[in-house]
């Protein structure tokens, strides 16, 4: 009995090399914010909130909780690019995750309690910028593409 398996092309459509491309990046950027000296202040590095004084790149202030949802968003997409469905939801819903955690970012005052993942304005503009680039390359990448063949 033949499986699904044997059959499967190794062909990829370009919204699932992008969430994989995505997915990736996510993953090595949560392994990053564990090591020292490409996090800064890592000895202050705390589970979550803002008193968490670890900077990633020197820019991006993370935390333990921080560093633990880019490896998991970053699994999700890595996983989620093994179909052409699963990327375009990775891609849409995550950019509107990202979108809803910039305006979060902006709402909550950096030294409140609120502010436990923590984030600064400088992930308030990389959230911004990553909820479009996702939402666009879910949106731009599966325009059509029923519509056409190589």
């Amino acid at each position: 009995m033949a499986t699904t398996h044997t059959t499967r092309t190794a062909r990829h459509t370009l919204v699932q090399k992008a969430a994989l491309a995505v997915g990736a990046v996510f993953l090595l950027v949560g392994v990053l914010g564990f090591v020292p000296g490409i996090t800064s202040n890592f000895d202050q590095l705390q589970f979550a909130g803002h008193q968490s004084e670890a900077m990633l790149l020197g820019l991006f202030q993370v935390s333990v909780l921080h560093n633990i949802v880019h490896l998991l968003f970053g699994a999700a997409g890595i996983a989620l690019s093994r179909s052409a469905a699963g990327s375009k939801s990775f891609l849409l819903y995550g950019g509107i995750i990202y979108l809803v955690l910039w305006v979060y970012g902006i709402v909550v005052d950096q030294e409140s309690a609120g502010n436990f993942v923590p984030l600064n304005a400088f992930d308030n503009y990389l959230h911004l910028v990553l909820g479009v680039a996702m939402i666009a390359l879910s949106v731009i990448l599966t325009k059509g593409r029923t519509s056409h063949a190589r």
